[in-house]
């Protein structure tokens, strides 16, 4: 398919919207998931690269590509885990390169209720040639990292999240400093200025697009704590998306209003919510993360485009046409990307790319991420002898039924003995397997995490010293 674009173009428009397309469990998930595509085809501006996440199935995906594909002919389908990472990334160029890089702390199999072990998430990695020029080349990662479900520092799953946001800023500093453009995007399931923001942003040279335009918007939902100590006033719905960029729990939803208004909808009623109404549970969670320098060629001299930040918002709150639903329980996130040309404050190493300046957290920010996983860590050696433990009483008791057979005075007793001693044994090995083999396999993986975060604390510790040295005139 010819596009009919400029081959180098001007701007970027970028959209990243969390589908929630959860097979079985989604209502109306194929009508909805068909209706997101017709919205992102009919899109103005039109979108250049699409980000989805939760988008589970490939009869999902293959309804949104056809919908898409004459604006985006390029898309790829990521697999991962065991029921798939539900990441998709759709393009108007070409996708030169791919892959899926699962993260290495993703949750527990033992709790197989919320899934996030069995999906493998982790990051959608795509090289997008915009131009035909070799430093045209866009990286694109699409995540949706671990899901709280208890509030900061509460979350049990803290320490996943916080080692995820790690992960993806190496790999986005890494396609940094090939001199690529940046693009980060996906449901983050954290809030602004939290641990992993702060991470993501002080490690890698990407930025929050939306608090590029919106610095002073919103941290948390009006209700939190965080943002009570702000001593603003509830912002309305209006106020939410257009200044404070929420993308979930939106009393604009509604697949989180109250059960009244949902039996409305149900009976085929257009409820309608009025933008002017308080809206203290909406949040954002949803990002989109960039990065670009300005480049100068490593033989011409010539100055590459910089891409410049022009607008972001929030999209996709058009309800369903027909069923008056919202089309996810997440509205998306959009971003407008400039291309131009500008005089560079610092020149380029002989490879052409740009210099970056290294960054790096408070000292006391890497001490409390290591005792977040010294924390963690303790409560998964604690759970290992337990699940070991299990084992061995199972063992234990499956021998003993077994045994007990022998002297079973009616038929009807052997059996429950027989049936005791196997499911037992069954569920003591599953425990066994998961605290013999997937819990060291969490704790070596804590352990390399623990090294990296330990080793850029000692470097941030160096520089400021020797910053000190210079101070002083040492």
């Amino acid at each position: 398919m010819v596009d009919s674009r400029p081959s180098r173009p001007s701007t970027l428009r970028i959209v990243s919207l969390n589908c929630w397309g959860l097979k079985y469990l989604a209502k109306y998930r194929n009508e909805r998931l068909e209706e997101i595509g017709i919205q992102l085809a009919s899109a103005v501006p039109q979108p250049d690269i699409v980000g989805l996440q939760e988008c589970w199935t490939q009869q999902d995906y293959n309804s949104i590509r056809e919908k898409t594909r004459h604006l985006l002919p390029y898309g790829k389908f990521y697999h991962s885990g065991i029921f798939g990472g539900g990441l998709v990334i759709l393009s108007r160029w070409p996708i030169e390169e791919s892959s899926m890089v699962q993260y290495p702390l993703n949750g527990r199999p033992a709790a197989f209720y919320r899934g996030d072990w069995f999906v493998g998430k982790g990051v959608a990695c795509a090289r997008i040639r915009t131009g035909p020029e070799s430093r045209d080349l866009v990286e694109v990662f699409c995540t949706h990292l671990h899901a709280p479900y208890e509030t900061e520092p509460f979350d049990s799953y803290l320490c996943h999240r916080t080692a995820q946001a790690w992960e993806i800023a190496k790999l986005m500093r890494g396609a940094a400093e090939r001199g690529h453009l940046v693009i980060g995007m996906g449901d983050f399931n954290m809030v602004p200025l939290s641990l992993a923001h702060r991470i993501i942003e002080a490690h890698s040279p990407v930025r929050d697009v939306w608090r590029m335009l919106h610095p002073e918007s919103s941290i948390g939902a009006a209700k939190d704590l965080v943002e009570k100590k702000r001593g603003l006033p509830t912002p309305t719905a209006e106020f939410n998306l257009a200044t404070n960029g929420t993308t979930c729990d939106s009393v604009l939803n509604t697949w989180r209003w109250n059960e009244a208004h949902k039996k409305r909808l149900a009976k085929g009623e257009n409820v309608v919510i009025e933008n002017s109404v308080l809206d203290p549970s909406a949040k954002r969670l949803d990002y989109i993360f960039f990065s670009s320098g300005p480049h100068r060629g490593a033989t011409t001299g010539e100055l590459s485009s910089e891409w410049t930040l022009e607008c972001a918002n929030v999209g996709m709150t058009a309800r369903h046409p027909r069923l008056y639903c919202s089309l996810s329980d997440h509205f998306s996130v959009e971003a407008t990307l400039t291309r131009h040309i500008s005089n560079p404050a610092k020149t380029s190493d002989d490879k052409g790319q740009c210099i970056m300046s290294e960054t790096c957290l408070p000292i006391d920010t890497y001490d409390e991420i290591l005792s977040i996983i010294f924390a963690y860590s303790q409560r998964e050696q604690w759970q290992r002898h337990l699940r070991m433990a299990h084992l061995l009483f199972q063992l234990v008791l499956s021998i003993s039924c077994l045994v007990a057979v022998w002297w079973s005075p009616h038929n009807y007793v052997s059996f429950i003995l027989m049936f005791v001693s196997t499911i037992g044994l069954s569920v003591g090995v599953v425990d066994g397997l998961m605290g013999g083999l997937f819990v060291s396999s969490e704790l070596r993986a804590l352990k390399e995490f623990e090294w990296e975060v330990g080793n850029v604390k000692t470097r941030a510790i160096d520089a400021i010293a020797s910053s000190r040295t210079l101070e002083n005139g040492g």
